[in-house]
């Protein structure tokens, strides 16, 4: 998953179309200034897509980038042999849709109501070419994107099911943190458990069975099917297997 950094962009008059956007402190086009992004969202076109419809799909062409501006998104790829592979989750103010190919390399598919900004890809690309600070910051966020697949890896080669499903509840209060620029002891979870099971690569049986064992031994409570309230950092973080003094 890519790390947002939220940052203190150009205050935006009144009247200018990227005015009101929740997003903006934290998406690759929150280093432009307001004459760039006015530039920049002339090409800008807005979708709205609904739970399980897909934004595109593996091998389709890949002619528009995207920014997520609400709702979250699950990135997968479908093996040979029929599983499942969910390479990630999409948060707002995640950028989507660069490759190396003219392919997309996996299926987008919203997990609930979702609305996002959408650029062509060559008038896109173009527009990097002007706007360096752009591009250096489309060069951050891709590193991260690296960081974390090589997280993801370790992840699903190295340790327990118990400490992937610890590790995963708090990736998600990190990337809520950051999102909401502040620490949040209950973390919503916008994908199912077989959504979870495809990413950790579990059994959904075994995503279940962990959080009854972790309500049990009092690191989470479940306020509802899609609300996680963490109730022991410290306990959860050494589940995982990490020493981190955040917890």
């Amino acid at each position: 998953m890519p790390t947002t950094i939220v940052r203190r962009p150009e205050p935006l008059s009144m009247g200018h179309p990227c005015q009101g956007c929740e997003v903006r402190s934290r998406a690759v086009c929150g280093v432009l200034g307001c004459r760039e992004l006015a530039e920049f969202k002339k090409m800008w076109k807005d979708i709205n897509i609904r739970s399980k419809q897909t934004l595109f799909h593996e091998g389709e062409r890949a002619t528009r980038v995207f920014t997520l501006t609400s709702g979250s998104l699950k990135l997968y790829k479908l093996l040979a042999d029929g599983r499942c592979h969910v390479a990630g989750f999409m948060h707002p103010g995640d950028f989507l849709g660069i490759t190396l190919e003219e392919d997309h390399a996996f299926t987008a598919e919203a997990l609930e109501e979702a609305r996002l900004c959408s650029f062509p890809r060559k008038a896109f690309d173009n527009f990097l070419d002007d706007h360096p600070s752009m591009e250096r910051e489309l060069y951050r966020m891709a590193a991260h994107e690296l960081s974390a697949a090589h997280e993801q890896q370790l992840l699903l080669a190295r340790k327990t099911a118990g400490e992937r499903m610890a590790s995963f509840i708090l990736l998600l209060t990190d990337q809520q943190r950051e999102r909401t620029n502040g620490r949040s002891e209950v973390v919503r979870l916008s994908m199912n458990r077989a959504d979870i099971a495809d990413y950790l690569g579990l059994t959904k049986e075994t995503v279940s069975r962990l959080f009854s064992a972790m309500r049990r031994d009092r690191l989470i409570r479940l306020q509802a099917l899609d609300k996680i309230e963490v109730l022991d950092f410290g306990r959860l973080a050494e589940l995982a297997g990490v020493a981190d003094p955040r917890y």
